[in-house]
């Protein structure tokens, strides 16, 4: 039940100012926002709407189409607002509804959509139908909307299964009254059982909800996640995180999800505007991940195939054309993207050797680190399709891999198995300034600490000066809007290049990655665009250093 009074829904013309051409999520490039990490507006030391939207600015000279928001439900932040407990209401740390309907007005008056974060998989255990569900007891009618089980054993003192929790431990937990409940994540967050009507009826409305409010779109939260193998059968593997985005998992990838986004998706072209749905899902191929943006079910879904490839010519041209090709018949376009709030961030990721995942607990070389991020930016950016952003990214933040145990609050860092819980590395609250007690993300200090050297990377230390990470990113998407042969699209032509290289036309436009650990000399294919490191011209040949990306235009 929701306790706040939203505003009056959002004019249809105030979304329809920021619809500059049709299918704009074809080749937009969305900002992923962690609003806890993002600008704190009354110095509690935690990020809140009314911060993101004194930033939007910022956003929109920073050359963006939309800006996805993670979630500022209402929530006991048992895992940072995954935890849902009113999908109607705004968690009073970050405001109330007339922040977010004031944020969401403010960003289409600047020309940015906005995609707010949707939890379908899982509640919080402190959502009202689950505390209606344990308070009833069993044969409550609440507990058929999520997954209560009698235990095995004599005693039922076993759990249902063996499903393990992606962060650790067992996938059930068993309450007072003797059964127990199905959580593929933390404890506090209990699986919805989709089958049940319910639950389906109630999320539509949800949609609408936010539609009204004048969101454009969604980012669906464990897309690939709601709905289960019938019985629930016994995964038989006791090494169960292994086969995560890799295997057939009995509660991940499910063909029945599809029947639900086809459901949603007539609920979302009811409303003008090109509104648009998002899927993450975690799948164990591309060619499974395009069954999610077929013509009637969702737009985009992220290629976390290609942000777990390393830095690696032949690696990477692989994922490439196996993405363009698996969104071909499906009409959908690639979406691109290299770090998220759950990931190592690539500045990180590539500082180190590869074969260690995406989350890694080293710094490694933080220069390599950086000047291979930078190339890889310049590569995604000029592939066809959409691309995303997170926060920070474009000021070349590592990941902060020393924060102290006691400050850790990544419930699977608790769990002592499951994911490695060292995700909170890249939620730490992004710098804005030189000074200041968290170097301008607010008055009051920052919910994680921020390193000292944060302060050379802030905002204020990058903006106007040449070469800084800040301005390549600025540039990089000034031009990707300028040049016609650059977005949307479904093929790049590839190009003749040395061992470690990769190079591609895209009509008028020229891209070449130099993934090698040395400077290597190509054609020169005209005019240089932009490099994401120093080049040298002599004589129609072009020098590109070791981890460098240059684009060219033939024009």
């Amino acid at each position: 039940m929701s306790q706040q009074t939203p505003a009056a829904p959002a004019d249809d013309s105030a979304v329809a100012t920021v619809a500059q051409h049709r299918d704009w999520w074809r080749d937009a490039v969305i900002y992923q926002v962690y609003p806890r990490s993002f600008a704190d507006s009354n110095g509690d030391g935690m990020g809140d709407l009314e911060g993101v939207r004194s930033r939007l600015p910022y956003l929109r000279d920073l050359g963006v189409d939309a800006v996805w928001l993670s979630p500022f439900y209402a929530s006991p932040q048992a895992d940072a607002g995954y935890d849902v407990a009113d999908y109607r209401a705004v968690d009073p740390m970050f405001g109330n509804l007339l922040d977010a309907d004031a944020l969401i007005r403010d960003a289409h008056e600047l020309g940015l959509r906005v995609i707010v974060d949707l939890v379908p998989n899982h509640s919080s255990d402190q959502h009202e139908w689950f505390k209606r569900a344990l308070a009833e007891g069993p044969g409550s009618p609440l507990r058929e909307r999520y997954h209560f089980r009698p235990g095995k054993g004599d005693n039922g003192e076993l759990p249902p299964n063996d499903w393990e929790s992606i962060f650790g431990g067992p996938a059930w937990t068993r309450v007072e009254d003797g059964e127990w409940y199905l959580h593929l994540f933390a404890p506090e967050q209990p699986d919805f059982n989709w089958e049940h009507p319910a639950v389906g009826d109630e999320f539509r409305s949800i949609l609408r909800f936010w539609l009204d409010m004048g969101v454009d779109g969604f980012r669906i939260d464990v897309a690939h996640g709601l709905v289960k193998a019938d019985g629930l059968p016994d995964l038989g593997s006791h090494d169960q995180l292994k086969l995560l985005g890799n295997d057939v998992m009995p509660f991940f990838d499910q063909d029945g999800v599809h029947a639900i986004y086809r459901q949603w998706r007539v609920v979302l072209d009811e409303y003008a505007g090109e509104r648009i749905f998002v899927a993450e899902a975690w799948t164990p191929t591309v060619e499974r991940t395009a069954n999610y943006v077929r013509p009637d079910e969702l737009h985009q879904a992220f290629n976390f195939q290609y942000l777990g490839t390393e830095w690696d010519a032949e690696e990477l041209r692989t994922v490439i054309d196996r993405t363009l090709e698996a969104m071909r018949p499906v009409g959908a376009p690639a979406t691109w993207v290299l770090s998220n709030h759950d990931v190592t961030r690539h500045a990180t990721r590539f500082a180190n050797p590869p074969g260690l995942g995406t989350q890694i607990r080293t710094a490694g070389d933080r220069e390599l680190g950086l000047r291979r991020a930078r190339a890889a930016t310049l590569l995604m950016l000029a592939l066809p399709g959409s691309a995303y952003v997170y926060q920070g990214e474009e000021l070349g933040l590592p990941d902060v891999v020393d924060l102290p145990d006691e400050v850790r609050q990544d419930p699977a860092f608790f769990r002592g198995a499951g994911q490695d819980g060292f995700r909170d590395g890249c939620r730490v609250p992004i710098p804005w300034t030189r000074e200041g007690s968290s170097y301008g993300f607010g008055a009051g200090g920052s919910w994680l600490p921020q390193p000292s050297a944060w302060a050379e990377l802030s905002v204020e230390a990058q903006s106007g000066v040449p070469g800084s990470t800040l301005e390549l990113y600025r540039s990089a998407l000034g031009i990707r809007r300028s040049q016609p042969d650059l977005g949307a699209g479904e093929a790049v032509e590839w190009l003749r290049a040395p061992e470690g290289v990769l190079a591609f036309r895209r009509g008028e436009f020229v891209c070449v990655a130099n993934t090698s650990g040395e400077s290597v000399t190509t054609p020169s294919h005209g005019r240089v665009l932009l490099a994401s490191g120093e080049v040298t011209e002599a004589d129609g040949e072009t020098k590109v250093p070791a981890d460098t990306t240059v684009w060219w235009t033939t024009a």
